[in-house]
């Protein structure tokens, strides 16, 4: 990566189930160029992946879709509201699914942040021949990386007392906020774009339920903790984890976790927060680039 590169970047839509799901997706100069899917976390969309894709789209082809629910893509009407779609982790995996073969995607390494991560083990346990390399930024798959906070927040049902006020507290403007400069060492260095585009699509009326909805299916994701686990022991996939050390929901004993199934896995630790390339961008898409190159050469 010597040679500076200023990558186009084109912004599609996909039809998937009848769903159209936005993406952004970098041109490299170099069309055998690996290719990284982008899966993004909560409550934000392929946006927050726009300065990695400035940084090393020009060598790599970077694809980065919105759920539905979440930023471009379309929000279908959930079941609770009359609807007829299911917003739960396992419909977002279904259709990132169909989104990887409408593109005709054979392989790529795949960057799992938030709620990415419970979408992409389950992409991956499903077509694993998909996967090159594995990039974790503070993407979960661990008890002990779940904080107090987060335990409490997922043990909250439908029919708990208060339970859908608590949950639509965390879609204000002031906690989508705090979710970007919470644990920074630096809050000047998180630009104010991220949290205030994701509060935009959060106002939204069609956009509440479908978080309500995720926000009480993400104990699925814990019941499923041991599968992914059993992935990463038999596929033994290149893992690089970027983990930002003082995120208040994945704590850094989740990050470590990871070693104890692959141990040659690179760890990296940040002192930042939960959207770590946010402030520690410059120090992490160089990683990401070493890692991409190195496994690469290897196939």
């Amino acid at each position: 990566m010597s040679a500076i590169s200023v990558p186009a970047i084109r912004h599609r839509f996909a039809v998937v189930d009848g769903v159209k799901i936005f993406y952004r997706e970098s041109v490299p100069g170099d069309a055998d160029a690996p290719t990284l899917l982008l899966l993004h976390g909560f409550p934000s969309s392929s946006h927050q992946y726009r300065r990695l894709m400035d940084a090393i789209g020009g060598h790599y082809r970077l694809i980065a879709p919105d759920y539905p629910g979440f930023g471009h893509s379309d929000a279908p009407t959930s079941t609770n509201e009359g609807g007829e779609f299911l917003y739960s982790f396992d419909r977002l995996a279904d259709l990132i699914e169909g989104f990887v073969e409408a593109l005709s995607l054979r392989h790529f390494f795949l960057y799992a942040f938030d709620f990415g991560a419970p979408v992409g083990f389950r992409l991956a346990r499903r077509r694993p021949e998909l996967i090159d390399g594995l990039i974790v930024q503070n993407g979960n798959a661990y008890r002990e990386g779940l904080s107090d906070t987060a335990r409490d927040f997922i043990a909250l049902a439908p029919g708990d007392e208060g339970a859908t006020e608590q949950v639509r507290q965390l879609l204000t403007l002031e906690m989508t906020r705090a979710q970007y400069e919470g644990g920074t060492s630096d809050p000047e260095l998180v630009a104010p774009d991220g949290w205030t585009m994701d509060q935009h699509f959060l106002d939204r009326p069609d956009r509440r339920q479908p978080q309500i909805d995720l926000a009480f299916d993400y104990k699925s994701n814990l019941t499923r903790y041991p599968e992914w686990q059993q992935w990463l022991r038999d596929a033994r996939p290149p893992v690089l984890i970027t983990w930002g050390r003082n995120d208040p929901f994945f704590t850094e004993a989740g990050a470590r976790a990871f070693l104890a199934d692959v141990p040659e896995a690179e760890l990296h630790l940040f002192d930042t927060g939960h959207f770590a390339l946010d402030e520690r961008l410059p120090e992490i898409a160089p990683l990401i680039a070493e890692f991409v190159d190195r496994i690469s050469a290897r196939n």
